[in-house]
């Protein structure tokens, strides 16, 4: 199975988007570890969350 994250990546849950953004830090099979700015340390089932890849365009200060 392919991802198109790795750890280090700055991702979004689409489903918590109070969860903040989170950095991914392990991927093991489908299941991806991420450290959320505002829910901590959680494990993604890939097969049933779809994760979004934040894109930081420059407009924080």
């Amino acid at each position: 199975m392919f991802f198109e994250f790795e750890p280090g990546d700055k991702v979004t849950n689409p489903q918590n988007k109070d969860w903040g953004i989170g950095q991914v830090q392990s991927i093991i099979k489908n299941k991806i570890t991420i450290n959320f700015e505002n829910a901590g340390k959680k494990v993604i089932n890939a097969e049933n969350i779809k994760l979004e890849k934040y894109e930081d365009n420059g407009t924080r200060g």
